[in-house]
């Protein structure tokens, strides 16, 4: 912030000496530490308030389109579900008596299913069949066809 080099500093400690005397220099310099010290702690104080007032505004914010995402989310929802209704209605007055009667049935099945509780283990494996001993008969190899050789 202030760019003070050492010769400066140097000549403000000689100016100081020569106009505060130096019985009531160190008293000074305290002083003067603890209104730097203050000075300090009131601009972190200002920084933290104003990053507090920067985080509630961008959470407010955030909640402003959250809110605006919801509502404008409920038609869409909607919609969807009257698209729905209304391709179920469709399908429904499309089928054939039979083939409702088949829908229900297996819906019934499927929730009859859901709800039982009972296990039935699988059913066991089938037994390999047993290798015989006697010998196989001798196979033997299909001629190959003559192919002609190719010429160089």
């Amino acid at each position: 912030m202030f760019d003070f080099g050492m010769g400066e500093l140097l000549l403000i400690g000689v100016v100081a000496l020569i106009v505060v005397g130096p019985k009531d220099l160190p008293r000074m310099f305290r002083t003067v530490g603890q209104y730097v010290g203050r000075l300090h702690g009131m601009a972190r104080q200002f920084q933290n308030a104003m990053n507090d007032a920067a985080r509630e505004a961008d959470l407010d914010d955030v909640k402003d389109i959250g809110q605006t995402l919801k509502s404008a989310m409920d038609p869409l929802g909607s919609a969807t579900n009257a698209a729905k209704d209304y391709a179920t209605r469709m399908q429904n007055e499309m089928m054939s008596p039979e083939a409702k009667a088949k829908r229900d049935d297996q819906v019934k099945a499927a929730n009859a299913a859901a709800t039982t509780t009972e296990f039935t283990p699988p059913p066991p494996p089938e037994p390999a069949p047993e290798p015989s001993l006697a010998p196989e008969p001798a196979q033997t190899p299909a001629p190959e066809p003559h192919s002609p050789e190719p010429k160089p």
